[in-house]
């Protein structure tokens, strides 16, 4: 055979047939594996470089989920029909793939490391998220590059009721939980849940049954692992010298500790400053060549010390309690033209919401690999660099602002009305002010009170809440603490931050970022406590006492909406050839016209009187004319034998001479013009579908008018086109 080593391993993941292979495809990479979950196939690939990198102090891992579009049969909408920028949902992948296996690693690992995931078949019942999550698990695992995996990742849902594993496509288009876990042998590594107001009880009871699935998948790759796996490299260690660091600490710990005591950014950095020169002006001639080491100690006696405090003493540096949180504010209607803004303030944390109201045209349209096609409600989160005191140039958004983007819009999605409650495309843009810890969570706090702000009504406001955990010197398998609402140092030095949001009823929204291998139940069950009783103090005690429910009335400012349901086969005679009726409309009434395919229309504009002429003209042209009702038209052409009347666009009737007027009419100019407009009554379709109309009977029924004579069309009926057939046909 031409592939030597080619081997495929087969097991059953959530009831379903799921393979890995190598030996194939991707060879000179440092593992490859092509993982298959029913016809999903994503191929995933780990390389690594044979050197670390020079004068950084972090490790160099990216992690990128490449969707390609053949993968589900179709070529890319862009103008170069080719795979362009990662979308939104690659980017969250990606993190949500990075986020398990990183704290893996080892922390002094500097080689680059690269982890690449390329789906190139969907099965639309077979996730290719988890698919790829799991074959990155595999490869990485039997690679040579030291790492203390593998891990597994499962999707969990809630479908009437019921747990659902890996749920299909119809499971997934009903349930009330999107939930992702991931875990080692042992522990949970990660977790990503968006739901609809789960109890705390029910999600950990998801997650757990997450984890058991898990750990049949992480048994599966261990046996692939001792069969093939490669022996780990040995690398150089970048953690600095142990004297170095021992000397250095006592120098300066007691400085460190005074100046990280207190609950001001600002005066902590600044109190650093000196420190930082009196370490280097004192050590950088003594221990030549490690200065670019001092920083990374300087760092390490800060983590420390913050660490050392909140176990040992449950101290925090801005000297809170472990489970108070930090002096909270909320405001509303601080922009005057935006149609709805909120700003929530927790600590130096400080997030300003402001929400816009669109027509449905505006949704965003999106070109991925799943059903979905277009996103009614979007979210985008911006992080400044004057929010956290520096000076960088804005690049647009990271994979983090996206990541918070994309948690905010999760958490809030739940409470949203329907379109038939509420007809608009949704706009919440959140811009992080100043930073601080948890601006993700003051993000969903911020918007829920732009939301009720601008009128959206939302069936329940919507807090957010961290936590914090400190574990120690055995990992999270011995002694541990929690604290909520963590501020920067307590993320940036802890081993979690565990954000929840929710209304008082339930669980809308998780996302677990770790620095150690995963968390126990215990620790989970004692996080969802400490949230819970947080997030209803946000709600009762912060925000709800600004803003109770959603205003009733609208900013003058946004756009009015009206709605009507037109029978799908008229949605053609509304838009006109070429567009022509709709557009005419649109500007005649100055409002934005939008149409479903099934049929639904909605009309939008500032002047609400406006819209309701367009939505009574699209009425029309909607609805046949009925025999008895009456119409306002205008005069379209004149014939020696009447005048044709549009009562509708597209919609065209003949008033005969004889019927023009409550007396005798020699000549039909004698009453009529072209462009005059005139009320008129439907006294005749005939089985040609051709309209006849009278101006006379409407004259006699509505104003009272008295004839003066009765109608005579004498012995014979002219044809109605004067002998040509010059008529425009009638719209079908």
């Amino acid at each position: 055979m031409f592939f030597k080593n080619y081997k495929i391993w087969e097991t059953e993941f959530a009831g379903r047939k799921f393979t890995l292979e190598t030996g194939k495809m991707a060879g000179l990479a440092n593992a490859a594996f092509l993982a298959s979950y029913g016809e999903t196939q994503v191929l995933c690939t780990v390389t690594a470089s044979a050197k670390p990198r020079e004068g950084i102090d972090f490790f160099p891992l990216s992690v990128d989920y490449e969707e390609k579009m053949y993968s589900v049969g179709r070529i890319p909408g862009s103008f170069l029909r080719r795979e362009g920028r990662a979308s939104e949902k690659a980017i969250l992948t990606s993190r949500c793939i990075d986020r398990p296996i990183r704290p893996l690693f080892p922390k002094d690992l500097r080689n680059d490391c690269s982890v690449v995931a390329t789906v190139m078949s969907v099965d639309p019942d077979c996730s290719p998220e988890i698919t790829a999550a799991v074959g990155v698990s595999a490869a990485i695992a039997v690679s040579d590059i030291p790492w203390d995996g593998p891990i597994s990742s499962v999707n969990v849902g809630l479908v009437d009721g019921e747990i659902v594993l890996n749920p299909t496509l119809e499971q997934r288009a009903k349930t009330d939980l999107t939930l992702t876990v991931a875990s080692t042998a042992d522990l949970v590594a990660m977790i990503e849940a968006g739901g609809n107001e789960i109890e705390d009880d029910l999600m950990f009871d998801a997650i757990m049954a997450g984890h058991e699935e898990n750990k049949k998948m992480v048994r599966f790759i261990q046996g692939i692992v001792d069969e093939i796996g490669k022996p780990k490299f040995s690398y150089e260690s970048s953690n600095p010298d142990p004297e170095i660091m021992a000397e250095i600490e006592e120098f300066c710990i007691e400085d460190v500790k005074k100046a990280l005591d207190t609950d001001d950014k600002l005066v902590r950095d600044e109190a650093l400053l000196p420190i930082y020169a009196a370490v280097h002006e004192k050590f950088n001639e003594r221990f030549e060549g490690c200065e670019e080491k001092l920083d990374e100690i300087l760092y390490l006696v800060q983590k420390h010390v913050v660490r050392a405090w909140l176990k040992d003493e449950h101290k925090r540096v801005d000297g809170r309690g472990i489970d108070e949180i930090r002096p909270l504010n909320a405001e509303i209607d601080l922009l005057a033209r935006a149609h709805g803004s909120g700003m929530f303030t927790r600590g130096q944390t400080q997030v300003l919401s402001v929400t816009t109201l669109g027509p449905m045209s505006d949704c965003q349209l999106l070109d991925g690999l799943d059903e979905q096609t277009e996103k009614r409600y979007i979210h985008h989160y911006n992080f400044p660099s004057f929010s956290v005191g520096e000076t960088r140039p804005s690049r647009g958004p990271g994979r983090r602002e996206i990541g918070h983007g994309a948690l905010a819009e999760k958490a809030l999605v739940p409470v949203l009305p329907s379109v038939d409650e509420f007809p608009y495309c949704i706009r919440v843009v959140s811009e992080v002010l100043s930073s601080n810890g948890s601006t993700s969570q003051g993000s969903i706090c911020g918007s829920t009170l732009s939301l009720m702000a601008a009128g959206v009504p939302i069936k329940a406001p919507v807090a957010g809440i961290s936590c914090g955990l400190i574990t120690g010197d055995e990992g999270v398998y011995g002694d541990f603490m929690t604290m909520v609402d963590i501020q920067g140092l307590e993320d940036f030095y802890g081993d979690m931050d565990f954000k929840v949001a929710g209304t008082k009823k339930g669980i809308t929204a998780i996302q677990m970022d770790l620095k150690v291998h995963g968390l126990t139940p215990e620790i989970i069950k004692e996080a969802f406590a400490k949230t819970n009783k947080a997030r209803n103090y946000i709600l009762d005690e912060i925000m709800l006492p600004v803003i109770s429910e959603p205003r009733k009335e609208l900013s003058k400012y946004a756009p009015k909406m009206l709605t009507l349901t037109i029978d799908p086969d008229k949605i053609g005679d509304v838009i006109g050839k070429g567009g022509k009726v709709i557009q005419e409309i649109q500007a005649e009434f100055d409002c934005k016209i939008d149409i479903e395919e099934d049929g639904r229309v909605f009309i939008s504009g500032i002047d609400v009187e406006k819209c309701k002429g367009a939505l009574e003209v699209v009425n029309l042209i909607a609805t046949d004319p009925e025999v008895g009702a009456f119409y306002n038209g205008v005069v379209t052409r004149i014939m020696n034998f009447g005048a044709f009347v549009e009562i509708a666009p597209g919609k065209e009737g003949l008033v005969h001479i004889s019927r023009l007027d409550v007396k005798r009419t020699e000549k039909v100019e004698d009453v009529v013009n072209v462009g005059d407009s005139i009320i008129v009554k439907c006294i005749e379709i005939d089985d040609q579908g051709r309209i006849n109309l009278s101006r006379r009977d409407a004259l006699i029924e509505l104003e009272g008018m008295t004839p003066e004579n009765d109608i005579d069309d004498g012995p014979r009926k002219p044809r109605r086109d004067g002998g040509r057939s010059d008529r425009r046909p009638r719209r079908q």
